[in-house]
C-alpha cells in the first residue's frame, strides 16, 4: 500500500492547511473535555471521531461511571444548541419529536418542536424508554429529519445524538433493537477509572464541578469545516479492500447471525477518515481501521446465543472481531 504524499499543488496545500487548522481546534476541544473526563483519553478521542465523522455515539456502562458527564462535557465544549432528554418508561414520542397543538384563537394547528430539534441531543439512559419512544429517534438519526402528520421537518445541522445506556440486565430497561443500534456510528465503554485518576476526580470536585467551567471552544462554522475536512481525507484502495474483507467475514461467520450492514461499512470508512484528521493526517493508514473495528462493529453483530446476557454477547462480539482481524492479511 502506498503512502499518500501531499503535492505542492494549490489544492493539495489547501487540503493540508485545512487539516492543520482543524487539528489545532480539535486538540483544544480534546483538552477541554479531558479536564472533566480524567484518564480516558482514548474514549474522548473516539467520541470526537463520532462527532467529526457525522455519526451518533452510544456510551454503554454501569451507572455512575461518567457516561452522562462525558456527553455533557462534549456538548458544552461546542458552540451549538444542546438539549438533554431523560428517557423514562413514561416518555412519549411526542415528548421527543414535538406535536401540533390546536390554537383556538387562530383556529389552526401550531407546530411545537420537541427537544430533538437541536444540534446535540443527549439521550440519557435511552434504554429506559419503551420501544415505541425509542423508535422516535430512528428517522432523525438516519435522515436528520422527522415526519409528523405527513409533514417532514429538517433538523438543524450538524445533528448528533449522544446516547447513554445501562446494561440491559438492570431492572427497568428495554434492549435497543438492531435497527436502532445500527444507527450509532460507535459504541464505547468507559470502565472504572484507575485509583490515581479517581483521586484526581475527587480533588477536581472539592469546591466546584469542572463541568460548570467548560466554555465552548469550537463554533458552528469551525465544526462544519472540520466535518468537511474529514470527507476530504484520502483512503487508499487497498485499505478499502481491507475494510470490505472484514465486513464480509462478519457475514460469513457461523457464530454470527447478523453481520455488519452497508451502513456499518460506511460508518467505519467515515470514522477512519475522522480519526486520521484528529491525528493530523489527510490520509488513512491501516491502524485507523484496526482501532475502530470493535467500537464500530461490535454492537451491530447479532450473536447466535439466545440465552446469553448483554455483557456476554458484547464480549463474544468483540472476541469474534478480534479473531477476524487476526485472520485477514494487512495490506502492504
Amino acid at each position: 500500500m502506498r503512502d499518500w504524499i501531499t503535492t505542492e499543488s494549490e489544492s493539495g496545500m489547501a487540503a493540508t492547511d485545512g487539516v492543520m487548522d482543524a487539528g489545532a481546534k480539535i486538540a483544544e476541544l480534546r483538552t477541554a473535555v479531558e479536564t472533566v473526563i480524567r484518564g480516558k483519553s482514548d474514549i474522548v478521542r473516539l467520541s470526537l471521531v463520532a462527532l467529526f465523522g457525522r455519526g451518533h455515539l452510544l456510551i454503554e456502562d454501569v451507572p455512575g461511571i461518567g457516561k452522562t458527564t462525558l456527553a455533557n462535557a462534549m456538548a458544552r465544549s461546542l458552540d451549538l444548541s444542546i438539549q438533554r432528554i431523560q428517557f423514562t418508561s413514561d416518555l412519549l414520542p411526542s415528548d421527543v419529536i414535538g406535536l401540533s397543538i390546536f390554537n383556538q384563537g387562530s383556529g389552526e394547528f401550531e407546530w411545537k418542536p420537541g427537544p430533538i430539534f437541536s444540534n446535540i441531543v443527549v439521550a440519557d439512559e435511552i434504554n429506559r424508554a419503551t420501544p415505541k419512544t425509542q423508535s422516535a429517534l430512528l428517522e432523525a438519526m438516519a435522515e436528520a429529519q422527522v415526519t409528523v402528520d405527513g409533514i417532514s421537518r429538517r433538523l438543524p445541522l450538524p445533528f448528533m445524538v449522544i446516547a447513554t445506556q445501562n446494561p440491559t440486565e438492570h431492572h427497568g430497561t428495554y434492549p435497543l433493537p438492531e435497527s436502532q443500534l445500527d444507527r450509532f456510528a460507535l459504541r464505547l465503554h468507559l470502565g472504572y477509572p484507575s485509583l490515581q485518576d479517581e483521586r484526581m476526580i475527587l480533588k477536581d470536585r472539592e469546591n466546584v464541578n469542572p463541568l460548570d467551567l467548560i466554555e465552548p471552544v469550537m463554533t458552528l462554522k469551525e465544526i462544519i469545516a472540520a466535518q468537511e475536512s474529514v470527507a476530504a481525507v484520502r483512503v487508499d484502495d487497498a485499505l478499502v479492500e481491507y475494510l470490505l474483507k472484514i465486513v464480509e467475514a462478519t457475514r460469513n461467520n457461523d457464530a454470527i447471525e447478523l453481520g455488519v450492514s452497508p451502513r456499518g461499512s460506511l460508518a467505519l470508512f467515515r470514522s477512519a477518515q475522522a480519526l486520521a484528521l484528529i491525528e493530523g493526517r489527510d490520509y488513512c493508514i491501516v491502524d485507523d481501521i484496526k482501532q475502530l473495528v470493535v467500537p464500530c462493529f461490535a454492537h451491530r453483530l447479532m450473536i447466535g446465543s439466545r440465552t446469553a446476557g448483554i455483557r456476554q454477547k458484547t464480549k463474544e462480539a468483540e472476541n469474534l472481531l478480534t479473531e477476524i482481524l487476526q485472520g485477514i492479511p494487512v495490506p502492504l
